[in-house]
C-alpha cells in the first residue's frame, strides 16, 4: 500500500467478505486488523480476499517489524535523494564527468530498488487485475527519467546530462507526501480509537463468599457482579444491583450532566461512576454492549462509500487511461517536432506524476471519516456515508409527536390506600424499566425510599409487574389491570387513556394521570428549522384540538399539522410529502414508527427508540432531546460542501498542472512535490470540519 486510497481498497475487500464485522487498516505499519463474527473466514480467506484486490498479505507474526517496507524505503530515499542533487557540488567534478554519472547511478539505484518497489509492486499487481492507478503513474514517470539517464551512461555524449536526481525524487517526494497524509489522518480516526479503549480491560467480580477478584473483561459472564469503585469505567453493560451511583455518560449520549442511578437502571460500558462505591450485574459483554455498537456504527460509517464516491472511482480509471494518452501524445509530439527525446521524456515523465489521482479517491473518504467522528462526539451515530447524502437532500422534516417532541410526566396522583407505600411500590416498580412512562414515574418519585421486589419482569406495552411480601404488584394501563380482574373505580375508567394504574393483587392502590408537555427545547429547535428554510410538519395520533394546541405551542402552523393519525398512516402521509417534491425526512421514536423512519428519504431516531425503530433510521440520536438535528443537519452540509471543494480543487488542480507539465514549465521533481502538497491539502481540508 503507498496511500490512504489504496489502504481504503484493502479495507474494503475485506470488509466485503462474509462475516466479517469489521476492519480496520493502518497504512503507516501496513497492517490490517479483522473482526469476524462466528463461523467467519480463516486468515487464509482473508488474504485471498486481498489479493483478489491486487495487493498481497499474510498472517501477521507477533515479532514482525511493523514498520513495513514501505517506511523503510522512505528513509531510503530521505537519505540519498538530497545526496544526489548535492553531489556535483561535493565532489566538485568537471561537468559531465563519466565517473560522476556512475556514482550517481549508484546512488539512485537503491532509491529504485527500495523506495520504488510498493510503487513498482502497486503497479504490476493493479495492471494483472486490469486497473490503472496513481502507482502506474509514479512508476512509468520516475522509470523514465531512470531508464533514460542510465542509456546516457551507455552512450556517453547521448544526454546533455544525467536525470538520476529527478528519479530519485519523484519517489522519495511522493513517499514523504503519503507519509504525511497518514500522519495527518491519524487525527481522523482518533475518535474511534478513543471510543474502543474506552471500556477497561479488567475488571473487580465480586464472588458468591463475598471475596473480590481482578480479572480480565472477557471472562466476566452474565450475572457476575462487578464492584465499580469511584472514579471506575463501567468494564461491561449491566443493571445497577446494589447502592445509588451518579454517572458520567458524556462520553456515550453527548450530555454533560452526571446522571444518577439507581437499583434496577442500566448501566453501560465506559461510562464512569462519580459517586460512591456501587455493584453492577453484568448483562452484556464484549461486541453486545451498547459501546461496542457505537463503535461499530460509526466504523461502518466510516468504511462506507458515497454515492459520489463510486462516480469518481469510475472517472479516475477513465482518467489514469486519459493521462497515459496524454503523456505518449507528449512523447511523440515534441520529439517529431523537433525538442528532442530527451526533453520529450522528461516533459512526459512530468505529466504522468502531476497527474496522479490520489486526491480525487481522497477528497470524499476523508470528508466522510472527520464527519462520522464529529458526529458521534455530538451523540449522533451515523448508519453510512448515504446518510450524509440524504440529509443534504431534505427540504421537509416531519416530527412524530408523541416521545420526540414531548416527554411524559405525572399529573396528581389519586390514592385507594396508604399513599407513602404506594409511592414506594411505584418508584421500585418504575425504575427498572426504560419505557417513557415507566420513566417519568421514576422521576415523579424520585424522592421515595424503593423496596425489594422479586420477579421483576415487563410486559412490552402493557406495564411491569413483580412480587412485593408474597404478592403481585403492577403498574400498567388501566385496560391491562381491568382486564385481570381488579376494579376499578367508575370515574377512573372513563378517564382511562392517558392515565397508569398501581395494583396489588385485586386491589388498586393508585391512579397517576400521564401528561404530554413539549421538551424544553423543542420549540427553539423547530423555530430554528424553519428558519433555516426547512418546512416542518407535526403528526400525531391524538385528536384534533389536542394536537392544534400543541402544534400552536411549538410553532407549527395549522395547515402543516396532522392529528388523528394511526400508525399505518404515518409511511403512508411521508410518501405522500414525497410525491409533491423534496427530500422528506421523518422524526421518531416509537415501534410503529418504524415504516415511516423505512419510507422516508431520512430516518431519524432519537435516544430509547426501540430496536426496530434504529434498524430502520438512517441517523441515531444519543441525547435525550432534539437539538441534535440542526446540528447533524448542518454538519452533513458542511461536510458535502467540503466533498465539493475537495473534488473541485482536485480536479483543477489536475487539469492546470497538466498543460504546465506538457509545456515544460514544471519539472518531474517539481510534479511530484505538487502531487503530494495536492494530497495534504485534500486532507487538510477535510479535517478542519473539526472546527466548523
Amino acid at each position: 500500500m503507498t496511500c490512504s486510497n489504496c489502504a481504503r481498497h484493502v479495507q474494503t475487500a475485506l470488509c466485503a467478505v462474509p462475516k466479517v464485522t469489521s476492519a480496520r487498516v493502518d497504512l503507516e505499519k501496513g497492517r490490517a486488523t479483522v473482526e469476524v463474527g462466528e463461523g467467519g473466514p480463516t486468515s487464509t480467506m482473508l488474504v485471498e480476499a486481498v489479493q483478489k484486490a491486487g495487493y498481497e498479505a499474510a498472517p501477521a507474526e507477533d515479532d514482525e517489524d511493523s514498520s513495513g517496507p514501505w517506511q523503510r524505503g522512505l528513509l531510503v530515499g530521505v537519505v540519498l535523494t538530497p545526496l544526489l542533487f548535492l553531489l556535483p557540488w561535493l565532489v566538485r567534478a568537471p561537468p559531465h564527468s563519466h565517473w560522476l554519472g556512475w556514482l550517481e547511478f549508484a546512488l539512485a539505484l537503491p532509491v529504485q530498488l527500495v523506495t520504488g518497489r510498493p510503487f513498482y509492486q502497486g503497479a504490476y499487481r493493479q495492471l494483472l487485475h486490469g486497473r490503472l492507478d496513481m502507482d502506474v503513474l509514479v512508476s512509468l514517470g520516475s522509470s523514465a527519467a531512470f531508464l533514460l539517464s542510465v542509456y546516457g551512461l551507455l552512450r556517453p555524449g547521448s544526454l546533455e546530462h544525467g536525470y538520476f536526481d529527478e528519479a530519485a525524487a519523484i519517489l522519495t517526494l511522493v513517499s514523504v507526501g503519503h507519509w504525511l497524509e497518514a500522519r495527518v489522518s491519524l487525527r481522523a480516526s482518533r475518535t474511534l480509537r478513543t471510543l474502543l479503549a474506552l471500556a477497561p480491560p479488567k475488571a473487580r467480580r465480586r464472588l458468591p463468599d463475598g471475596r473480590e477478584e481482578e480479572v480480565p473483561v472477557e471472562e466476566l459472564q452474565k450475572g457476575d457482579l462487578v464492584v465499580l469503585a469511584p472514579g471506575d469505567r463501567v468494564p461491561v453493560d449491566g443493571v445497577l444491583a446494589e447502592g445509588k451511583g451518579i454517572l458520567d455518560e458524556s462520553m456515550l449520549t453527548g450530555e454533560s450532566q452526571p446522571v444518577e442511578k439507581s437499583p434496577g437502571e442500566p448501566l453501560y460500558a465506559g461510562t464512569i461512576n462519580m459517586s460512591r462505591q456501587i455493584l453492577m450485574r453484568d448483562s452484556a459483554a464484549g461486541s453486545e454492549t451498547v459501546l461496542a455498537h457505537i463503535a461499530a456504527t460509526v466504523e461502518r460509517a466510516q468504511q462506507s462509500r458515497a454515492a459520489i464516491q463510486r462516480l469518481v472511482d469510475r472517472v479516475s480509471n477513465v482518467f489514469v487511461l486519459t493521462v497515459l494518452v496524454l503523456a505518449a501524445a507528449t512523447v511523440f509530439g515534441w520529439g517529431w517536432a523537433g525538442l528532442g527525446w530527451e526533453a520529450a521524456l522528461l516533459r512526459a515523465a512530468s505529466v504522468l506524476v502531476v497527474a496522479c489521482p490520489c486526491a480525487m479517491g481522497l477528497a470524499t473518504p476523508a470528508a466522510i471519516l472527520v464527519a462520522a467522528n464529529v458526529a458521534a462526539q455530538r451523540g449522533v451515530l451515523l448508519r453510512d456515508a448515504q446518510a450524509l447524502e440524504k440529509c443534504g437532500r431534505i427540504r421537509k422534516i416531519v416530527f412524530d409527536k408523541t416521545g420526540t417532541l414531548t416527554e411524559p410526566t405525572v399529573g396528581k396522583p389519586v390514592y385507594y390506600g396508604d399513599a407513602a407505600e404506594a409511592e414506594r411500590l411505584a418508584r421500585s416498580l418504575a425504575g427498572p424499566s426504560r419505557h417513557p412512562l415507566s420513566q417519568a414515574v421514576a422521576r415523579y418519585f424520585a424522592q421515595a425510599q424503593p423496596v425489594e421486589l422479586e420477579n421483576w419482569e415487563e410486559e412490552r406495552g402493557l406495564g411491569v409487574r413483580a412480587r412485593y411480601q408474597d404478592k403481585i404488584v403492577r403498574l400498567g394501563s388501566l385496560r391491562w389491570l381491568e382486564e385481570l380482574g381488579i376494579a376499578l373505580p367508575e370515574e377512573t375508567a372513563a378517564g382511562a387513556n392517558g392515565t397508569l394504574g398501581l395494583a396489588m393483587g385485586k386491589q388498586l392502590l393508585a391512579t397517576f394521570p400521564i401528561v404530554a408537555r413539549p421538551k424544553p427545547s423543542a420549540a427553539g429547535v423547530l423555530r430554528g428549522l424553519q428558519e433555516q428554510g426547512y418546512t416542518v410538519y407535526l403528526l400525531s395520533g391524538d385528536r384534533a384540538e389536542a394536537a392544534f394546541a400543541f402544534s400552536r405551542e411549538v410553532g407549527i402552523p395549522a395547515e402543516r399539522t396532522f392529528a388523528e393519525v394511526r400508525p399505518e398512516g404515518k409511511a403512508e402521509l411521508v410518501q405522500k410529502l414525497q410525491s409533491q417534491g423534496g427530500g422528506v425526512a421523518f422524526v421518531g421514536d416509537g415501534i410503529n414508527d418504524a415504516p415511516a423512519l423505512a419510507q422516508a428519504d431520512l430516518g431519524i431516531a432519537v435516544l430509547q427508540a426501540t430496536d426496530i425503530a434504529r434498524e430502520s433510521a438512517d441517523v441515531i440520536l444519543l441525547r435525550k432531546d432534539i437539538e441534535a438535528i440542526p446540528e447533524i443537519l448542518s454538519l452533513s452540509a458542511k461536510t458535502l460542501r467540503t466533498i465539493r471543494e475537495n473534488l473541485f480543487w482536485a480536479f483543477f488542480y489536475n487539469a492546470a498542472a497538466i498543460p504546465l507539465a506538457i509545456f515544460g514549465v514544471l519539472a518531474p521533481a517539481v510534479c511530484a512535490a505538487a502531487m503530494g502538497m495536492s494530497d495534504l491539502f485534500v486532507v487538510g481540508n477535510a479535517l478542519r470540519l473539526y472546527r466548523r
